[in-house]
Formats: C-alpha cells, sequence, structure tokens
C-alpha cells in the first residue's frame, strides 16, 4: 500500500511539474512572439488534436488511367491542397521536432532567469550508530601499573538538516545563507543528548573580473537572444514547410498526370496496332511495320506501369511526410492542378532584393549575432583581469548550552577581507580573448555573406520564375504542334502516304510535351512561392494555409548597430 501510495503521488508530481514547465515557457515564447512577424500565436509545444477525415468527398468513379490501382482507389478520401497543410502542422514529425526544440530554448531560458532569483535548498538526514564494547589499556595512577578496562558500547541517533538560501546578484555578488543543525541522542550505554546550531551568510563581491553588470549577464542576454533567434528561425520553417507541402502535393498530381498522359499514348499505340494489322492481313503493308507499331506497344505499356508505380511511391512517401498511415485510402485532388495559373508577381527584382534585405528573418539574426560577438570581447578581457574578491560573513551558533535548538545571540562571529588570486597563468584566458577577436570578424564576413546570399537567392528564384514562364509558353506550343503532327501523320497513315517512324515519333513527342507542359505550370507557381518565401512575403497562417503579404513601397534595410 505504501509502495502504491508512492507511485501516485511520483504521478501527480510528473503531471504538476509537466504543466509548471509548460505554463513558463508557453508565457516565455508569447513574451517574444510580438518581436517576430508571422510567428505561430497559439504556439503550443503539445500536439494538435489530429482532423478527421470523414466529412470529406469519397472517391467514386476508378481511374481508369490507372488500371488495377485506380479500383483500388474507389471510396478513397480525396485531399485538397488546404486539408493537407492542416494535416501537415498538425501530424507532421518533422514540424512537431522543429517546435520541440524551440520549446528546448525557452526551458534554457526559464533556468538562465531563476539563477539569478534566490535559489532555495534544504537537505538533512539520520541515522543510528552502534559502537560495541572495547577494552582500553592503561597506567593505574595509584600503582602505576599497566590495566586493562572495558568501556561500555553506545548506540545513538545522529540527525541533521540544513536549509540555505543562495542569490546570485547582477553585479557579479554571491550572497549565500545557511541555517544549520546538528543533534544526537544516546540510546545506551551513555545519556543525554545534545543539539548545535548555527546560522550564517557570506557575500563575496569581485572587485575586477567577474565584477560588472555586463559581465554578469550576458549569460540572460544571449539565452534571451537565443529564443528570440529560435522563434525567427521556426517562423521562417513554417514558410518553407508550406512551400515543401505544397510542392510535394503538386509532385504527387504530377505523377499522376504522367501516369494519364502514358496511359492516352498506349491507347494510341493499340490502335496503331489494330489499324496496321488490318492493313497487314489486306496485303496493303508489309509485316515489319506491324512489328515496330507492337514494339511501340510494348514500350509504352513499360512505360505506364513504370508511371503508375512511380505514382503509388509518390503517394505513400506523401501520406508519410503528412504523419498519416501509409495504408490509409486517400486520393489527391486533380482539380488543383487544373486551378493551377501564370501569374506575373509584379514585383521587379531590384525591388524583390530590398525587400528581402529589410524583411528577412535570418537576416535580422545575422545582423545581431554580429552585436553579440562584439559584445563579448570586453567580457573576455575582463577575464584578463586578476581576481580580487571582497568577502565578507557573520554568523550566530549555539552548542546546546542555552537548551534551545535556535542560535545563541551571544555566540556571534564575523570576519572580512580580501581573496586574491594574481593569475599568473593565463594562457586560456589569453586564448579566450583572441578566440572572441577572431569570432568577432568572422561574424561580420559571415553577415556580408548572408547579404550576398540573399540577394543571389532572389536573382535566382527570378531567373527561374521567368524561365518557368517561358518553358510554359513553349510547352503550349509544342503541344500544339505535337497535336497537329499526330493528326497529319495518322491521316497519311490512312491514306497509306505516312512512315511509321514519323508516326511514332510524334505520337512520342506529343506525351513528352503534355508531360513537359505540366511540369512548367507546377515549376512556375511553385517558382512564385519560393519567389515570396526568399522576400520574406510568404506568411503562413496557423492551419499551414499561406497567403502573400502586401510589397512596401520604401522598405527601409535595417543598418548594422541599430538593432535595440
Amino acid at each position: 500500500m505504501a509502495l502504491g501510495i508512492l507511485a501516485c503521488l511520483a504521478g501527480c508530481s510528473t503531471q504538476y511539474w509537466k504543466k509548471s514547465a509548460d505554463r513558463e515557457a508557453s508565457k516565455l515564447i508569447r513574451e517574444k512572439t510580438e518581436r517576430v512577424p508571422n510567428m505561430d500565436a497559439q504556439f503550443t509545444v503539445e500536439p494538435r488534436a489530429p482532423i478527421s477525415l470523414e466529412s470529406l468527398r469519397l472517391a467514386d468513379e476508378p481511374g481508369a488511367f490507372l488500371g488495377v490501382e485506380g479500383r483500388l482507389e474507389v471510396g478513397a478520401r480525396v485531399l485538397p491542397l488546404d486539408i493537407c497543410l492542416d494535416l501537415a502542422v498538425r501530424q507532421s514529425r518533422e514540424y512537431q521536432t522543429r517546435k520541440e526544440l524551440l520549446y528546448l530554448n525557452a526551458l534554457d531560458l526559464s533556468l538562465t532567469r531563476h539563477l539569478l532569483t534566490p535559489v532555495f535548498s534544504a537537505r538533512g538526514g539520520a541515522n543510528i550508530r552502534n559502537d560495541t564494547p572495547v577494552r582500553v589499556n592503561g597506567i593505574d595512577p595509584i600503582t602505576q601499573q599497566q590495566t586493562t578496562a572495558l568501556r561500555n558500547g553506545s548506540q545513538m541517533v545522529v540527525g541533521y538538516g540544513a536549509f540555505g538560501i543562495n542569490w546570485l546578484v547582477t553585479t557579479g555578488a554571491r550572497l549565500s545563507t545557511d541555517f544549520t543543525t546538528d543533534f544526537f541522542r544516546f540510546l545506551a550505554g551513555s545519556s543525554g543528548q545534545n543539539t548545535s546550531t548555527r546560522l550564517g551568510s557570506t557575500l563575496t563581491q569581485p572587485l575586477f573580473r567577474g565584477a560588472g553588470f555586463r559581465v554578469n549577464m550576458e549569460n540572460l542576454t544571449q539565452t534571451e537572444r537565443s529564443l528570440l533567434y529560435g522563434l525567427r528561425e521556426f517562423a521562417q520553417y513554417r514558410q518553407t514547410f508550406a512551400v515543401e507541402t505544397a510542392s510535394s502535393y503538386y509532385a504527387v498530381l504530377q505523377s499522376r498526370d504522367t501516369v494519364r498522359n502514358a496511359f492516352l499514348g498506349l491507347a494510341r499505340s493499340r490502335e496503331n496496332v489494330l489499324r496496321e494489322r488490318a492493313f497487314t492481313d489486306e496485303g496493303q503493308r508489309p509485316s515489319t511495320s506491324l512489328d515496330q507499331f507492337r514494339q511501340a506497344e510494348l514500350n509504352s505499356e513499360t512505360s505506364w506501369s513504370e508511371a503508375v508505380r512511380g505514382y503509388r511511391e509518390a503517394l505513400d512517401r506523401f501520406k508519410i511526410n503528412l504523419g498519416i498511415p501509409i495504408l490509409s485510402k486517400v486520393v489527391l485532388d486533380d482539380r488543383e492542378l487544373e486551378q493551377l495559373r501564370i501569374a506575373e508577381p509584379g514585383v521587379p527584382v531590384d525591388q524583390a532584393i530590398q525587400v528581402a534585405l529589410a524583411t528577412r528573418l535570418d537576416l535580422q539574426t545575422s545582423r545581431e549575432q554580429v552585436e553579440d560577438s562584439a559584445r563579448r570581447i570586453p567580457i573576455a578581457k575582463n577575464n584578463m583581469l586578476p581576481q580580487i574578491d571582497a568577502v565578507g560573513s557573520a554568523g550566530f551558533s549555539n552548542n546546546g548550552t542555552n537548551g534551545l535548538p535556535i542560535p545563541d545571540p551571544r555566540l556571534y562571529q564575523w570576519n572580512a577581507g580580501l581573496q586574491i588570486d594574481f593569475g599568473l597563468d593565463r594562457k586560456g584566458q589569453r586564448n579566450q580573448l583572441r578566440r572572441a577577436l577572431i569570432t568577432a570578424e568572422r561574424s561580420k564576413r559571415e553577415f556580408a555573406l548572408a547579404l550576398d546570399t540573399v540577394r543571389l537567392q532572389v536573382s535566382s528564384d527570378w531567373r527561374t520564375l521567368e524561365q518557368a514562364r517561358r518553358n510554359f509558353e513553349n510547352s503550349e506550343l509544342s503541344v500544339k504542334l505535337g497535336e497537329r503532327r499526330v493528326e497529319e501523320q495518322e491521316l497519311r497513315m490512312q491514306l497509306g502516304r505516312g512512315q511509321t517512324r514519323d508516326l511514332l515519333d510524334a505520337q512520342s513527342d506529343l506525351n513528352i510535351s503534355r508531360n513537359g507542359r505540366t511540369a512548367a505550370l507546377v515549376n512556375y507557381n511553385l517558382a512564385r512561392l519560393r519567389y515570396w518565401r526568399d522576400m520574406g512575403l510568404l506568411f503562413v497562417r496557423d492551419d499551414g494555409s499561406w497567403y502573400e503579404a502586401p510589397v512596401p513601397n520604401k522598405p527601409s534595410v535595417p543598418v548594422l548597430g541599430t538593432q535595440p
């Protein structure tokens, strides 16, 4: 029963401390959320409740172009893009891991703040000590003869208790206060009891090394900033996560469209074989032509089956990314692919670069890390100073003479003085100072590199966007030309004037052009998303969906050293 009670108390205690940590970490995150644009205002480390798919429509018609796989999709839930985005932020394993990393940063800050407050401690113990009887040799004072006496054994209870307060002040001073009491009582062999207590305080104030507000607050300052950096990183990760989820979604639809185009190519190949076999049976064509069409049919069937396999694997990988069981019967909504359009961003590359330099969260972090490294230089210089501490202590004690278990004000003691460490060996501090100087210079170079990297990213996004637009325009023309070629070659074959290879090439080129058109359309829309993301203007809602924030007319680029 006692073990059961202890287990219940331990369980309740675990739940209490868990909730306590969650409350404090959430409070710290909320404190800094206002300083981070597009940070999740409802952030919590706990996974959100999963979404029920029962309300989604069912796939009621089998996709003939999928063959047997199409019949397996009957009754599957159709997932639109917005539902997939919501599922991803709720159930994605990677997304949950990033949330937990941010939560751990908040826990680090809570501990750092706690260490700058009075920290209480209490300890104690008790035991029973037993001494066996022993023979003691001695000299009789009268006869001066050696004697042997038997000293009685003893049994006693020994206990102690202590209560203390330790406080690290922002100036570097450390105040320690302890109240201790020792108790022992003889149970056998002797009689009586004794209690001694002591109340004392010690104050240590560095005068050179380790002295000053800035030196002693550096750990807290850096931990505060680390949490802010973590929030910025998470907010930017949300943008990347939304783009990657959309990219995976459209990749699955693109694979499905590839299957559809491959099936159309296979159907045309089968029609070619039937038509050519009729001509061959009537003696109007040589068997060589029929063999070519049959070979093309086999190749088309192989391409189609490989496309089906690729589609199913892409869908299964997407399920894993969403965090849903891989055996779930789901299918993506084809209408999402049909809704894609070519929409110009309307933001020239020069303006986009200026916007990115002003709004990118990673640039803000890189800019402030330069300040972090510069702030550590004076701290490293402080470590080169000699260690001279002013130390003072005072206390009251009681050895049990007054019969009370409290300190006796008449029995006091105090002392004051200096503790000096001349620090004859400074190699470690010297290396730390040189490392701080090097780190400061390196952080400046890394910030300059980050600026150029952002410029390169936005410029590359713009070029990719323009190339994707041209690719789509070319693919549209290519599809039209391909359809015209196929119609012409099929007509020539029916009239007995065409060449087998010309028809096969035209049909193959048409299939490639259709796949290329779908790829160009998807690539353009994804390139547009990345363009807005790298500008820092792709804002993500709590359900994972996004919207494009308005472009500021005159973005102001922060200057190094002006950040609070």
